[in-house]
């Protein structure tokens, strides 16, 4: 929240000192951190409510609306990218006077600010998508600023106007290129993808080679309810007078110790399975 007020400030600022001075870099940046004030706000309240207990509607919880939020982030950047350069064409084509004083007043400032905003939120979590999502806006905010302080350089030393749209270009592909890390990462996670590292075949083998009494696991789904919760299913088929709670609690014990799931169901099959797709073998489906 602190972060958001700090934000909101810097945008107003960037955004009257852009339309004063005719800087594009500065009202690109201004119109960045106005998404980025929305996002923070976004971070606060996804993590806010990622916190609420499971409710007899959402059984797993809320934990899942922080990916959500991420994605809604990577999805606003690459609009604001997609402004931005088209805005960069068209004064590339009409160049514009720019007050070049005023402009490196006001870049400067927002990149003090920007710089102050990162140490706020502080590291984060490589499985919080929430966080990671708040820090690449504000990452971008840092870019724009230093684009805008280099762009108020040249043109004030050079009177070179074209480094304004061409440093605001240069930055918005910068953003782009994080915003679609973003995007495929939190898409990944909302299509109930595999986590990253996690393979089929290489569940069911460890599983069967390190499990006394496992005789065969097979029909094994693995996926995420948000950027560091793991969950699986699977079934199993045990060698005989191995006790099926035995099973279960070492499978479960053998998923968090090597693969970080923290909740397993596992189904204790007899010798047939009649589930649709549960004698996939080794080419088992991995969801």
């Amino acid at each position: 929240m602190f972060a958001f007020a700090l934000t909101l400030v810097t945008l107003v600022a960037e955004a009257v000192g852009g339309w004063i001075s005719g800087s594009l870099a500065l009202l690109a940046d201004a119109g960045h951190m106005l998404v980025d004030a929305g996002a923070l706000m976004f971070a606060w309240l996804g993590a806010y409510f990622a916190r609420r207990p499971a409710d007899a509607l959402r059984s797993f919880g809320y934990a899942r609306l922080e990916v959500l939020v991420g994605y809604t982030n990577a999805l606003t950047q690459m609009l604001l990218v997609a402004w931005i350069i088209y805005e960069a064409v068209g004064r590339f084509l009409q160049p514009a006077p720019i007050l070049s004083g005023m402009m490196l007043a006001v870049a400067m400032a927002g990149l003090l600010v920007n710089v102050f905003v990162l140490r706020v939120l502080g590291g984060h979590d490589h499985d919080d998508l929430n966080s990671a999502a708040a820090r690449l806006h504000v990452i971008g905010d840092l870019l724009g600023s230093i684009g805008a302080v280099a762009a108020a350089v040249l043109v004030g030393q050079f009177d070179w106007l074209w480094a304004d749209p061409a440093i605001s270009i240069l930055v918005s592909l910068l953003i782009l290129n994080s915003a679609w890390r973003l995007l495929r990462r939190s898409a990944h996670i909302l299509l109930e993808g595999v986590p990253e590292g996690i393979e089929g075949d290489v569940v069911k083998s460890r599983l069967e080679g390190d499990i006394d009494g496992v005789r065969e696991i097979h029909h094994v789904h693995v996926w995420q309810l948000s950027g560091g919760q793991r969950v699986a299913t699977l079934h199993a088929r045990l060698e005989d007078g191995m006790p099926p709670d035995a099973a279960i609690a070492r499978i479960q014990a053998g998923l968090r110790s090597h693969f970080r799931i923290t909740h397993a169901t596992v189904q204790i099959d007899t010798e047939h399975c009649d589930q649709a797709g549960c004698n996939a073998g080794p080419a088992a489906r991995l969801k």
